[in-house]
């Protein structure tokens, strides 16, 4: 299950992307307007710009803006960021792998290949998944 923490960062993160390169937007605009708790908020933002995917501007005209492409930001690497392994088993995982207490053998482990799957599956469509692919399909789900 996603966390509230990374559903907000998405929800923020695809805000920042429909308004890429209009300059920075306050966290108050975004917070009001995507419903999320300034305070909360705060916080998520000040992470994505940590992980470099977010920088800031002080002062009058200032707020957060994107300093990656929206084409470059991948549901993947924020859900990563938030909430860290996708996969449902230790043993599965890309960057956070451990081995299974109860296993015998990985290498015919059935239950660890039918996750291995699964966890492929899923990565690969949140990678496809950028805040630009998330926005078009925006687009056409309101088109419809």
């Amino acid at each position: 299950m996603l966390s509230k923490k990374a559903k907000y960062a998405i929800n923020a993160l695809v805000h920042l992307a429909k308004q890429y390169e209009k300059g920075p937007i306050l966290i108050s605009d975004i917070s009001e307007q995507e419903n999320i708790p300034q305070k909360f908020l705060e916080s998520i933002l000040l992470d994505l710009k940590n992980a470099g995917i977010l920088s800031s501007k002080k002062g009058r005209g200032g707020g957060y803006y994107l300093i990656k492409t929206p084409e470059e930001v991948n549901l993947a690497d924020v859900m990563r960021l938030f909430d860290g392994p996708i996969a449902f088993l230790p043993c599965v995982t890309y960057k956070y792998y451990e081995r299974c207490e109860e296993c015998i053998d990985e290498a015919t482990c059935g239950i660890r290949q039918v996750f291995y799957e699964v966890r492929n599956e899923t990565v690969e469509i949140l990678k496809r998944s950028s805040l630009a692919a998330i926005i078009k399909k925006e687009k056409l789900l309101s088109d419809q």
